[in-house]
């Protein structure tokens, strides 16, 4: 029932002209004269027609989805390239021999095939004195504690801005260079450790992105290191 008040000229209300026109979509099929002479207020101001203002509705949702189609293609081939460049890190890490391959080769691919990753580490919490190498860098777990241990407490990845004296613990001499940094905590075998990368932009590693990628290259690490390791932990 239209709730609307009856016009004293007799003529139907706005309600019902509405109402009659969504019941009759081919209402202007057969009267197109009156689309060239309704007249609507564009928002610049100027008065168009109502055929023109269809026209620009339509130019203007096109073009917005032109823009989402092409976001969802760029998308697509970052999301590609991703994996490619992913699938050559974990083969190489695959086909490492020793731990300290590993990490080298870790650190190198990190950082010549990722956008925006400028630095990478890997660190293992464990008795320097039984567990390392040359340029396996093992610190003991009480000094990974006293440095870093805040953003371990959570066992969780953490990206953001992070403390000076943590980006000295994870990257040493390019902390003073470093924007912005992610660190994924990781236990090959039976002892801890972390991985980390950092961005000389600051706005690159947000506490707000996700963590999907590095949770996978901890993964891999997790599976591929521990063979590599000699002593108890193997």
């Amino acid at each position: 029932m239209d709730s609307a008040s009856p016009k004293k000229d007799g003529l139907p209300s706005e309600t019902e002209v509405a109402r009659y026109l969504r019941n009759h979509p081919g209402f202007f099929l057969n009267n197109e004269d009156l689309l060239t002479e309704l007249k609507i207020t564009h928002k610049t101001g100027k008065a168009v027609s109502l055929l023109e203002r269809q026209v620009e509705v339509l130019r203007e949702r096109n073009m917005d989805m032109r823009n989402r189609i092409s976001s969802m293609l760029d998308n697509a081939q970052r999301n590609d390239l991703l994996f490619e460049r992913s699938k050559t890190l974990i083969l190489s890490l695959i086909e490492a021999r020793r731990a300290e391959e590993l990490s080298n080769t870790l650190c190198r691919h990190l950082v010549s095939d990722f956008e925006d990753i400028d630095y990478a580490s890997l660190i293992l919490f464990a008795d320097p004195k039984r567990v390392g190498g040359n340029s396996l860098r093992v610190v003991s777990p009480e000094q990974a504690q006293n440095q870093i241990g805040n953003l371990l407490r959570g066992k969780k990845s953490v990206c953001g801005v992070l403390r000076g004296e943590e980006l000295s613990f994870l990257f040493g001499k390019h902390a003073d260079h470093i924007g912005s940094a992610a660190l994924m905590p990781i236990q090959p075998g039976n002892i801890d450790g972390v991985i980390g990368i950092a961005s000389k932009n600051p706005q690159h590693f947000k506490s707000s992105m996700g963590t999907i990628f590095l949770e996978y290259i901890a993964d891999v690490v997790n599976r591929t290191l521990p063979r590599l390791m000699k002593g108890p932990f193997l």
